[in-house]
Formats: structure tokens, C-alpha cells, sequence
């Protein structure tokens, strides 16, 4: 079963096109992987993918729904992760978690207690009643994906979820991601660390200024061009992923 199909996406922003002409499809339970550089589109296809934005030509359907036709229907399947930092400063950690779950239609009592479950996974239950301002980089970005997973979400979009975290922080959202992962959940992610697409991704697209060089599974990447993904990015599209 396809939980999405994208054939032939492409996105423009007046004359510069920052997706051009993709096509790809994710099966339930896989963990589909953008690996690329910033500016390579990764960020632009995921937001097409949770109907935050509308594709200038294409066809992209989630849940064998289309983006354009009924996009609060694919809405209330998703979890989105999203790479910058969008809690509520105003509210403590539960209370964003809570408030959050209003937009699902979830009632208070029940959001009560998935908050609290979602908290003690992302091992954050001591700090329940603290405000976001006081919590580190780290801790915020756990939070953001319990958050994701407030409405049982069943398709998970991640956005360079380990953005900016030190080594010790990264592992600890990996075993997270890795425990949904043996769960059977299905997962969308953008990354560009190579070590974070080898451990989590059944399957990787390689991203360059907007098209996909190509599909595959980590290990027959580095299998057929004899490397790492950094030594297969390189071959595949000229530069690094520093670059």
C-alpha cells in the first residue's frame, strides 16, 4: 500500500523553480529519506506533502487523497515535525502539547493523558510544568516530535529533526525515531546528516537544486559507488553536502 505518490511535482516561486519535475512514492511502514544540502528542496517537497503549500504542476497524493481536492482530510493523518522552532513561549510544556491537541479535536481529559504518555517517551515528564523558554535546544526538539505524535498520527514528517543538536541530544531522537520505526510507522525524512539517513532510512532520495539523482536503499548506495552516502552525494552530484 502507497501512503504517498508524487509524480512529476514541480514548484516555482516566480522564475526559480525549486522543485523540478520529481517523482517518488513511499509504502506504509517505510521511513523514506531527502537527503541533500539546504536549498536543495527537501524542505519545499515535505511542506506540498502536509498541504501547507500547493504545487505549481503535478500530482501529489497522500493517503490516495489529492493535496489540492481535500487537504484537511490528509491534514488530520499527519504528525509534522517541523525544522524551526514553532512552540508557544507563553505555555508551559504540557500545556503546548495540550493546546496543540485542540486542533485534532482531541477533548481536554484524553489530551491530558496522551500528553503525559508522549512526555515520559520523549523523557520529558520532570519538566512538564516548565516554560518553554527554560528548556535547552535538546529538550525542544523531543518535544516538537511528541507533539507531532499528539493526534496518533499516521504518517510522520520530519524536518531536519536533529537540527542543530549536539552528538548526545542527536542519538537520543534517533532512539525515538528508531523505536517508531520497529512500531511500523510510516515516516518521511529530510536530512543532512549522513550517519542520521544510514540508521533510520529504509530508502534515501539524493536531493540536488531541486531534482532527484536518486532512489535507494543506504546500503546499495554505498555498496555501488564503493563508499559512505557523503562519498556517493559527492560522485552523484559534484560537491559535498557542506558545499
Amino acid at each position: 500500500m502507497q501512503v504517498v505518490t508524487v509524480k512529476n511535482l514541480t514548484k516555482c516561486y516566480g522564475t526559480f523553480t525549486a522543485v523540478d519535475a520529481i517523482s517518488f512514492d513511499i509504502a506504509k511502514g517505510e521511513c523514506f529519506g531527502f537527503l541533500g544540502p539546504n536549498g536543495a528542496g527537501k524542505t519545499t517537497v515535505m511542506s506540498v506533502i502536509h498541504c501547507f503549500m500547493p504545487p505549481t504542476s503535478g500530482d501529489v497524493r497522500v493517503f490516495d487523497i489529492a493535496v489540492r481536492e481535500d487537504p484537511g482530510s490528509i491534514k488530520a493523518k499527519l504528525g509534522v515535525m517541523p525544522q524551526e522552532d514553532n512552540l508557544d513561549p507563553d505555555l508551559s510544556v504540557i500545556e503546548n502539547l495540550v493546546v496543540y491537541a485542540r486542533y485534532f479535536d482531541i477533548r481536554k481529559k484524553t489530551a491530558t493523558r496522551l500528553a503525559g504518555e508522549l512526555l515520559s517517551f520523549v523523557e520529558l515528564t520532570d519538566k512538564a510544568n516548565v516554560n518553554i523558554r527554560d528548556l535547552s535546544g535538546g529538550m525542544k526538539r523531543r518535544l516538537l516530535l511528541a507533539r507531532a505524535l499528539i493526534n496518533t498520527p499516521e504518517l510522520l514528517i520530519l524536518d531536519e529533526p536533529t537540527v542543530g543538536l549536539d552528538p548526545h541530544s542527536r542519538r537520543s531522537v534517533w532512539e525515538k525515531l528508531q523505536w517508531l520505526k520497529r512500531q511500523g510507522t510510516t515516516f518521511i525524512l529530510t536530512t543532512h546528516y549522513m550517519e542520521e539517513a544510514e540508521k533510520i532510512c529504509d530508502r534515501v532520495a539524493i536531493m540536488d537544486a531541486g531534482k532527484i539523482i536518486t532512489i535507494d536503499t543506504p546500503g546499495s548506495l554505498m555498496a555501488a559507488h564503493d563508499g559512505s552516502l557523503e562519498d556517493v552525494y559527492l560522485k552523484l552530484t559534484g560537491r559535498s553536502l557542506e558545499d
